[in-house]
């Protein structure tokens, strides 16, 4: 185990550098000066012009920090692969950056808006592990009932169907259609994730979010728990445990169970490091303050630290997620060992 962790790990290092090249090559193709977005699209004096350029690492400088120039008398840009170096630096010392708009790092910035983005994260995976699975549960030993029917129906209604549509629905339903029915005395807020001037508890603010960034995934846990679980009922060993009298119940929970959860589990653990990336759509749809949403309006603004910055640590959850999930699969099944040869068996 430790030696295929070890192994992971290090593959994560041309992942992680691949990723950082390409955006940094992204940033060179979009058209944009960053000084204009620094100070707003305002005149500014040369000298201050200068001065920005060079706290940004856009133009070369001596050892004392003083521009250097050509021959003709011009700046000379800093060219990219040694802005990448000094990115690359500034990430092995924790510093992200600085945010062109803001004037802030990119690490208080992140480290305020993350947490909003986990919490939602860990209220639609629990939504999506609870409802999917058992779903999935249900459709699989109801076999062509009307449940079994039934959760067919809806997973594929919701697969079809593309989630910032189903946020806006539901804003129109929950928050607009029910406060105009009602009077005003039962609906749910469409927006924001809460705070000392809403009028709900902080937890209702997750409603409408959490179902909406949970609901496409649910579906696809919900078909894949119900063919894996009809797949493993048709196992030699499960014919065995059968023959030798244990109920249905017990063969499901303690035989078939485990074998059936590692597809889901997989999913599950994919999509929650997802989720945990920040879900744009979403975040944007609910004006949820999260990291989506923050790089959504970075990208928007040409802020291009944040934007470096918060897909960084999203690869980084992501890749980390990933490895959880592949280490789960030795618990869920003991007969899976990582990193064991032949010999060894």
């Amino acid at each position: 185990m430790g030696k295929y962790i070890l192994k992971r790990v290090l593959q994560f290092i041309p992942v992680f550098i691949g990723v950082t090249m390409i955006l940094f090559a992204m940033k060179t193709i979009v058209p944009g000066d960053p000084v204009k977005i620094i100070t707003g699209g305002k005149q500014v004096t040369p000298e201050t012009e200068l001065q920005i350029r060079i706290t940004n690492g856009l133009i070369e400088t001596d050892e004392n920090g003083r521009a250097l120039y050509d021959e003709d008398g011009n700046t000379i840009p800093t060219p990219i692969w040694k802005q990448y170096l000094t990115y690359m630096n500034g990430l092995l010392h924790g510093d992200l950056g600085t945010s062109y708009t803001r004037n802030m790092k990119v690490s208080d910035i992140l480290a305020n808006k993350y947490p909003y983005t986990v919490k939602l994260a860990i209220v639609a995976i629990i939504l999506e592990a609870i409802v999917g699975i058992g779903a999935g549960m249900v459709s699989a030993i109801k076999r062509y009932s009307f449940w079994d029917v039934l959760v067919t129906l809806v997973t594929s209604i919701l697969v079809a169907m593309p989630a910032f549509w189903l946020g806006m629905m539901l804003q129109l339903f929950f928050g607009v259609f029910l406060k105009n029915a009602t009077g005003g005395a039962f609906y749910l807020p469409i927006s924001g994730a809460g705070g000392s001037n809403s009028e709900f508890e902080s937890w209702v603010h997750y409603i409408l979010p959490a179902v909406t960034l949970a609901s496409v995934s649910t579906a696809y846990a919900a078909r894949i728990m119900r063919s894996q679980l009809l797949e493993v009922m048709n196992q030699d060993y499960i014919r065995t445990a059968k023959a030798k009298g244990l109920s249905r119940r017990d063969i499901i929970w303690h035989h078939a169970l485990k074998n059936a959860l590692i597809p889901v589990v997989t999913y599950i653990g994919i999509d929650f490091g997802g989720m945990l990336a920040g879900a744009i759509l979403t975040e944007t749809v609910f004006n949820w303050p999260g990291v989506g949403y923050e790089i959504y309006r970075a990208v928007t603004q040409r802020d291009w630290p944040i934007v470096l910055g918060g897909v960084t640590v999203v690869v980084v959850v992501v890749m980390v997620i990933n490895l959880l999930v592949d280490v789960s699969y030795a618990f869920l099944d003991p007969r899976i060992r990582f990193g064991s040869s032949k010999s060894e068996n």
